[in-house]
């Protein structure tokens, strides 16, 4: 059996950052895994592997009909019919970490999208704070700012839902940003290891070694430091300047940007972090991300020239 552990996120919080440096784990000293040669491991709604695994060409179903299927594919994975290894020699692993951005939800047939328990054994779930989402995902999908928000704040944002598009990956049901990040949080299926991006830039070979003890995957403190030199911002921009990057979103636009917290302050306007904040408050304040004076003052909670405590 391969274990499976999904990688399961919001666009743009921090995903590919994490899957580099666990690919970087096992590098030879000197070697740097690029972004070419990403953990394999792939992406939930990979919709060639999806076709392979099934022996079927999903252009001819419907997004739900295709929903109904992808259990039995991820269950393919889990008996080891696709697998692939993670480490090397002796200390390799049977275990694959799996980026997916659905949502945790149910098919129309009323079981788990991704299988549940008789796929995975847990869920490391990356969060960000919404507010520094939201400029990264326009960028990224080229959205305006205010588009960007009212994607993040809709009940029924998904990607990839063309009904009559061809696209690489299958659709990805999303939600809101705070119904996404509660559908992961507290379903009780499978356990769950939460990383803040934040703690991820404040900490990273803390956080990273607190995520691969959950993950169950024994590493060294040299395989960790090793990763964290390799996966910097400032290198993975210059990798992406120079190779390219399969996962850029469109030619001439870069998937590395700035990779900062609260740049939202530089960003967002004052009536564009109250919009985020009135929609998402109770699942920012369960993370452990502080409401703005603004969005306080809009709610009569402060008077100007109060200070927010």
């Amino acid at each position: 059996m391969t274990r499976i552990i999904w990688l399961a996120s919001y666009p743009k919080s921090g995903n590919t950052w994490l899957r580099l440096l666990i690919g970087n784990l096992w590098a030879e000293d000197g070697e740097r895994v690029g972004l070419s040669r990403l953990p394999r491991g792939g992406i939930a709604s990979d919709r060639f592997r999806f076709d392979l695994i099934m022996l079927i060409d999903s252009s001819l179903l419907t997004h739900d009909e295709i929903d109904c299927l992808r259990p039995r594919a991820y269950e393919a994975i889990a008996r080891g019919e696709f697998g692939d290894q993670i480490g090397r020699g002796e200390t390799a692993v049977p275990i694959r970490f799996v980026k997916v951005h659905d949502a945790y939800t149910m098919t129309p047939a009323g079981e788990s999208l991704l299988g549940g328990s008789n796929v995975a054994q847990g869920a490391i779930v990356v969060v960000r704070d919404p507010r520094d989402v939201v400029p990264s995902l326009a960028h990224h999908m080229n959205f305006s700012i205010d588009d960007a928000i009212k994607f993040m704040n809709s009940d029924d944002a998904a990607n990839c839902k063309k009904e009559h598009a061809q696209n690489i990956q299958l659709r990805q049901k999303l939600g809101g940003w705070s119904e996404h990040a509660a559908s992961w949080l507290d379903q009780t299926d499978l356990p769950v290891h939460l990383v803040r991006y934040e703690d991820l830039r404040s900490d990273t070979a803390g956080t990273l070694r607190r995520a691969l003890e959950f993950a169950g995957l024994p590493v060294t403190e040299k395989q960790i430091k090793r990763a964290v030199a390799s996966c910097n911002f400032l290198l993975l921009r210059q990798q992406e300047q120079q190779d390219g990057f399969a996962e850029a979103p469109r030619r001439g636009v870069k998937f590395f940007r700035r990779g900062e917290v609260g740049s939202w302050r530089d960003k967002l306007t004052r009536e564009q972090v109250v919009r985020i904040e009135s929609c998402h408050e109770r699942m920012m304040l369960r993370l452990g991300y502080e409401l703005s004076r603004a969005a306080q003052l809009a709610e009569g909670r402060l008077h100007d020239g109060a200070t927010a405590g």
